[in-house]
């Protein structure tokens, strides 16, 4: 079949190859999402041709997927942006990413962790230096909040799932994936250590891609002090490319841990996280020692 037949074909996989094109197309959104906007940084980014990218940006813009919006008049210049169609292909970003990681850089085992020494694990710690993208996430009332727009440090807890008793719980064989269990204990012992975040300046926040109204009874079960947010689709995960594994048909994060500096950009990581319990404390430390420097 030719390329050119694909948008033509009775099948919805074939119709988005026939928008989507080719690999490079695919690390364009990539990029878009992780707040690579500009021409100049996508080519320096990707080490596209200029013809090649002009090419693909161009198609991204017809089919909707990206929106030019100009930032100088003289001369003409444009940031690319993810329209509502873009942030569609957020989920298929990740499910590529994690399949990549579990069937191509790992051995195929479902794990909610990583090896310290990973090329997972490597990513996650390259993040440090990096500003956040401009990310909202809907918190428990269903308000959004940007996780970009304050002042004050950051600490952003990300977990598989939590959920209040008597609610839609864990899916089957939850226990037997490493890493998953300990949401509970770690959000209990943040919300224990709450007042000593807050007199060290620095705000706290947990994020799961579960519903908002799931994070919102377990927040009310647990007297979290803190808001819980949600990332069911994906801007954070896909954004940051962000450690995610599947269960219970839902995509959920690794555990880890981001400490965010008030110009939203990232000073510290925990991954693989192995003790949510006492990363709460080291966390603490960690905030302290960037206060005081």
């Amino acid at each position: 079949m030719r390329r050119e037949d694909l948008a033509d074909a009775d099948c919805g996989i074939a119709q988005a190859l026939g928008v989507l094109g080719d690999w490079w197309t695919f690390l364009i959104v990539r990029d878009v999402a992780g707040g690579t906007t500009r021409f100049d940084a996508l080519q320096r980014e990707l080490g596209v041709s200029r013809r090649a990218l002009t090419e693909r940006l161009a198609a991204l813009v017809e089919h909707g997927v990206l929106e030019r919006r100009p930032y100088s008049q003289h001369p003409p210049r444009f940031d690319y942006l993810l329209t509502t169609k873009g942030e569609g292909l957020l989920p298929v970003l990740i499910a590529l990413q994690d399949w990549g990681t579990r069937h191509l850089m790992g051995d195929g085992d479902l794990t909610a962790t990583a090896d310290p020494d990973s090329a997972e694990a490597r990513r996650v710690h390259d993040l440090i230096g990096r500003r956040l993208p401009d990310v909202v996430l809907p918190g428990p009332d269903g308000q959004p909040v940007a996780l970009t727009d304050g002042d004050a440090w950051s600490v952003l807890y990300l977990f598989p799932g939590a959920y209040a008793p008597g609610t839609q719980g864990y899916p089957p064989g939850w226990a037997d994936i490493p890493g998953a269990r300990g949401c509970t204990l770690e959000s209990t012992t943040y919300a224990d250590r709450y007042a000593d975040f807050q007199a060290s300046g620095a705000r706290v926040w947990g994020i799961s891609t579960q519903r908002p109204d799931q994070l919102g009874d377990f927040a009310a079960y647990a007297r979290l002090p803190f808001p819980l947010l949600s990332d069911q689709d994906g801007r954070l995960a896909a954004g940051l490319l962000l450690p995610t594994f599947r269960a219970g048909g839902i995509t959920r994060f690794k555990r880890l841990t981001l400490l965010i500096d008030p110009a939203a950009v990232v000073r510290a990581v925990q991954f693989p996280v192995t003790d949510p319990a006492g990363s709460v404390d080291e966390m603490l430390d960690v905030v302290r020692k960037h206060r005081a420097a």
